[in-house]
C-alpha cells in the first residue's frame, strides 16, 4: 500500500520552517490503518517480544494494534504527571532544554523483550530516552518501530545497533 500518499504535509507547523507530517488521513483509512499495524508488527513476529511500549501520544495509536498482532501486552510511556500509579522516570536533554518520560513501576518485568513504537523518528531524542528508560528498569529493548522516519535528521544514529523499522523514509 502507498502509505506516503496518505501523509499530508503541513508547512510551518508547529512553527515556521517545520513541515509537519500529518497522519490523520492514514488513520481515517481503515484499510491503510490495518495494513500499517500489520506491517509494523511483521519484522518482530519471530523475535519473542513480550511487550510493546508506545511513546506519548501517537505511539498510543499504533502500539496496541502492534501488541495485538504480536500477542503481547502494551505499556504507555508518558510525560510527567500523566500516569496514575508510581512511576520510574528519565530526564533527557533536548536541543533547547530538557524533557522527562515516565512509565509505571510495574510495566516492565526484568529481562522482558520490548519494542518501542511511535509514529515518527526525527532526531531520535525521545526514542533514545524511551530506550534508556526501559533499560534502566530492567527491560531489553529488542527494537523500535515507526510509521515515518525523517532520515535526513539521522535519528537512527542515536538508537545504537537495535533493530529499527520504519514504513516510510523521507531522505
Amino acid at each position: 500500500m502507498d502509505y506516503q500518499s496518505l501523509i499530508r504535509d503541513i508547512p510551518d507547523f508547529p512553527k515556521p520552517g517545520i513541515i509537519f507530517k500529518d497522519i490523520t488521513p492514514l488513520l481515517a483509512n481503515a484499510a491503510a490503518l490495518d495494513a500499517v499495524i500489520q506491517d509494523m508488527a511483521a519484522p518482530f513476529k519471530d523475535k519473542n517480544i513480550d511487550l510493546i511500549v508506545g511513546i506519548e501520544s501517537r505511539g498510543f495509536l499504533f502500539g496496541p494494534g502492534v501488541a495485538r498482532q504480536l500477542g503481547c501486552g502494551f505499556a504507555p510511556v508518558r510525560k510527567p504527571g500523566k500516569l496514575p500509579y508510581s512511576t520510574h522516570s528519565l530526564t533527557y536533554d533536548l536541543e533547547y532544554g530538557s524533557d522527562t518520560l515516565e512509565i509505571h513501576v510495574d510495566a516492565v518485568v526484568e529481562n522482558q523483550r520490548v519494542v518501542i513504537i511511535d509514529d515518527l523518528l526525527a532526531t531520535g531524542g525521545t526514542a533514545e530516552a524511551a530506550g534508556k528508560l526501559i533499560a534502566k528498569i530492567g527491560g531489553v529493548v529488542a527494537g523500535f518501530g515507526f510509521v515515518i522516519e525523517l532520515g535526513f535528521l539521522k535519528g537512527r544514529d542515536r538508537l545504537g545497533n537495535t533493530q529499527i523499522e520504519a514504513l516510510i523514509n523521507y531522505q
